[in-house]
């Protein structure tokens, strides 16, 4: 039933003979009256089989990927593929579909119709789209696609990893990928820049790093945003927040309060980025500054700002602090930074402080008292030598509220907490939770449960939502529980 099927059969009847020789080895071993000689044979016997049959399908990926190699080749002697681009028509994409098919069928292999569909279908990606990936981004549940090497790509659903099957031909196949993603976008990725950050057209985040920096070979990781995304009502329905907390974020952006979001890696802080600044009014000009543009603002007055690497020569690189400063000059009513990891925090928080109300920012931390001094160490990383408490100072009159965002065991993503910054009382950083998650356990599946309440404190910048037209019902921060998750 397979590809090659007269190859096929020597590697099926190889692995039967060194079963069956082994076999009688163990039982020989009795024969000295030692029992404790028979069990240690069958262990070393159990793994030769499987390398065997690992072999078996690696020959018969290879043989299936020289063919479309040669098919490939003739394809483009045939067409002109600068013609060709990864836009293109149906109608154009089906008459290539066409040639490839009759190029399969000159070729004297033994496939059968599945196995020439595989294969136009194959080619088809390889010309205009990212090849072996192609069928893992149609996939709308896959939310990551980690690459290590050729051979070896794992996917995330529902929060769990797992090997997909899924390979590349080699090493060199991986980089021509890596390159057909990042050349459009003015970026390179080789042995003087080995590290690259782009996205894909459906704003998806790559970071790829290649050798000498990756020991084992080209390394690649797909951070994707589905082709519907993720809303406040998609919040609601699977509990990662209440209904009470969306309305009261809703008023806060509203009313120019500054928000920093604070997570971990894959908590959904630019998601939450995103959907926060759906509530930003659409008369305001808003400026948003990213390493690789992934947000979606859906304001009609939006400027993009995207950094750029250096050149050949390590000359022309812009940074997110030197379009941070720029963007003062553009009289931004809002300024939104995708993420602040350097000296640009410090800039961040000037432009806070001097009427750009209403701007954001996400930062790596796993709690907002860490979100404190996680900026406190980047905004020393800025070169200039301020006291702590001056930078608190600055920190607790620049930001009034912090969102922190989580991933939970067994991959569940949360809000849970949204902090009130209320000042500061000597030394310290004065803040109160709003609404916060509290974690009761795991349930049969592996995932954490718990309760998202209201804490019963009630913000102090009540008066400032009034003013901007907001109106809160005070009864909403009453003590109680407000969602709780079900514990199977």
């Amino acid at each position: 039933m397979g590809l090659f099927t007269k190859k096929a059969n020597p590697p099926q009847d190889a692995p039967a003979a060194p079963v069956a020789k082994p076999a009688p080895k163990p039982a020989a071993a009795p024969a000295g009256g030692a029992a404790t000689a028979a069990p240690p044979p069958p262990a070393p016997e159990a793994p030769k089989a499987l390398p065997k049959r690992d072999k078996a399908a690696d020959d018969r990926f290879k043989k299936f990927n020289e063919l479309k190699g040669t098919i490939h080749r003739k394809l483009v002697d045939q067409l002109d593929m600068s013609k060709l681009g990864s836009d293109a028509s149906g109608e154009l994409r089906e008459q290539v579909r066409q040639v490839v098919v009759a190029l399969c069928e000159e070729e004297q292999t033994l496939l059968n119709h599945a196995e020439r569909q595989r294969l136009a279908q194959e080619i088809l990606d390889e010309t205009f789209g990212l090849g072996p990936l192609e069928t893992l981004l149609k996939d709308p549940k896959i939310s990551d696609i980690l690459i290590n090497g050729p051979s070896q790509v794992y996917i995330e659903r529902s929060g769990r990893l797992a090997l997909s099957e899924v390979k590349f031909k080699d090493d060199a196949h991986l980089l021509h990928i890596i390159d057909k993603i990042v050349s459009p976008l003015g970026r390179r990725c080789d042995e003087v820049s080995p590290m690259v950050d782009a996205r894909l057209k459906d704003g998806s985040r790559v970071n790829a790093i290649i050798p000498p920096l990756a020991i084992d070979g080209a390394s690649m990781s797909i951070r994707r945003f589905g082709a519907d995304p993720i809303t406040w009502d998609d919040y609601v329905r699977y509990k990662s927040c209440a209904p009470e907390m969306v309305e009261f974020l809703k008023a806060c952006v509203h009313s120019g309060l500054n928000i920093l979001i604070a997570g971990g890696t894959g908590s959904g802080k630019t998601t939450l980025l995103n959907n926060l600044s759906s509530f930003i009014p659409e008369d305001e000009r808003v400026v948003t500054i990213e390493d690789a543009a992934e947000l979606r603002l859906r304001q009609p007055h939006v400027v993009r700002l995207e950094t750029r690497p250096p050149n050949l020569e390590g000359k022309g690189q812009v940074t997110i602090r030197d379009l941070l400063v720029n963007a003062l000059r553009m009289r931004p009513d809002r300024i939104v930074v995708g993420e602040c990891r350097g000296g640009e925090t410090l800039d961040m928080l000037q432009a806070m402080n001097t009427g750009h109300e209403g701007s954001m920012t996400t930062i790596h931390a796993n709690n907002t008292r860490d979100a404190v001094q996680r900026v406190e160490t980047m905004v020393m990383m800025a070169g200039f030598e301020l006291p702590q408490r001056a930078i608190r100072q600055q920190f607790a009159s620049a930001v009034n509220l912090i969102v922190q965002a989580a991933r939970l065991t067994g991959g569940p993503r949360k809000i849970i907490a949204v902090t009130e910054v209320q000042g500061m009382e000597g030394d310290v950083v004065v803040m109160q939770d709003i609404f916060r998650f509290e974690q009761d356990g795991v349930n049969s599946e592996g995932k954490a449960v718990g309760r998202i309440v209201a804490t019963g404190v009630r913000p102090l910048f009540m008066d400032r939502l009034r003013s901007h037209g907001c109106s809160i019902d005070p009864t909403m921060f009453g003590q109680r529980d407000l969602v709780t998750d079900e514990n199977n």
